[in-house]
């Protein structure tokens, strides 16, 4: 009977009819001319397995055990056509189909849905695996804003933004570093030099390249160095009154006290003024102005007098007070009106008019 198996024969084994019936006969393709040729030789003899191959329709038919089936040897396929995400396809040979991602259509993945993969534990089979099962590689769970720094986040896309609220160090005490602030103009910038320990402003002549308007510059210890030698720059300082100012300017060589007329513009309260070389003018040629020495007895003092055109010592009764150690007292061109009060000794000799 079909589906009996398989059976081998070797020399000199007895080949009965049940063997040639079920091993042979009816484990073969039979053919018969038509489906009823087929019926009539094997009416009594079906069984589940039979194939017969019916000539005048060309088909080849099975017994499934209640009845004969048609198969079909042609295939009813005329084309593979690459759906959603795949590419290839064809209508005619071999033909083949791939994954093709770019063109699938855009979708925002959430945890609940799918994705194929090579599973590496199973021969690289193609499996699905849930979003929310894919292993994360990083091991960051929240970004945290430090100081001087704003945002973070423990989920999704994290942004930091640079917010300078608090002291910033640059550098470390004793391993300073260099600092640079650029401007719009090229070239133009303020830098600290760390090895030189020095602020540096590279501004554009004619503008103010540093502008404190209110507070105070302190220098604790060190110099105030305007320019360098040989190559001097002009200094100003205003007052409260306008037009009133000391100015140093470098390319006459002089400093400038610009103040108000009957006020003092400069006072030197304790200390020395000292011309180590030069001259001291008081007014011009032309145009005078009163200069008044005190001494340390109220009242005494020796006035030039500009508009009078005169010196007045004004002493105490008694006293020098002009005195020429040596050389000589010449008076050109005048005389001598009045002594009031007061001698003229030299060396010893009482000179009188």
């Amino acid at each position: 009977m079909a589906g009996a198996g398989y059976k081998s024969f070797t020399t000199g084994d007895v080949l009965t009819a049940s063997d040639l019936n079920t091993y042979g006969i009816e484990q073969t393709i039979m053919v018969f001319a038509s489906s009823t040729a087929r019926d009539t030789a094997l009416s009594s003899a079906k069984s589940e397995g039979m194939f017969a191959f019916l000539k005048d329709s060309d088909s080849l038919t099975y017994y499934d055990g209640s009845s004969w089936t048609v198969v079909d040897l042609a295939g009813d396929i005329t084309g593979v056509t690459a759906g959603t995400a795949l590419s290839g396809g064809g209508t005619s040979g071999t033909v083949t189909v791939n994954v093709d991602v770019n063109s699938a259509t855009t979708a925002t993945g959430t945890s609940s849905d799918y994705m194929l993969i090579a599973d590496v534990d199973d021969s690289n089979a193609t499996k699905k695996a849930l979003i929310s099962d894919v292993v994360a590689t990083g091991d960051i769970t929240g970004v945290t804003a430090g100081t001087n720094i704003s945002g973070g986040g423990t989920s999704g896309t994290v942004t930091v933004n640079l917010a300078i609220d608090a002291d910033v160090a640059v550098g470390a005490d004793g391993a300073g570093v260099d600092m640079t602030w650029h401007s719009a103009t090229s070239g133009d910038y303020a830098m600290w030099d760390a090895s030189e320990e020095k602020l540096i402003i590279e501004g554009t002549n004619g503008a103010t390249a540093l502008d404190v308007t209110d507070g105070n510059v302190v220098i604790g210890d060190g110099t105030l160095t305007v320019g360098s030698d040989g190559a001097g720059e002009d200094v100003t300082f205003h007052s409260d009154t306008s037009g009133d100012y000391m100015q140093w300017d470098s390319s006459a060589e002089k400093l400038i006290l610009e103040g108000t007329n009957g006020a003092t513009v400069l006072d030197v309260t304790d200390g020395n003024v000292v011309i180590g070389d030069g001259t001291l003018t008081v007014g011009s040629d032309g145009a005078g102005e009163d200069v008044t020495f005190y001494s340390d007895t109220a009242g005494d003092s020796m006035v030039w007098d500009s508009s009078a055109e005169s010196l007045t010592i004004t002493g105490t009764a008694g006293q020098d007070a002009l005195a020429v150690a040596a050389g000589d007292l010449s008076l050109n061109s005048a005389s001598i009106s009045s002594w009031t009060d007061a001698n003229i000794v030299l060396s010893g000799q009482v000179f009188g008019g």
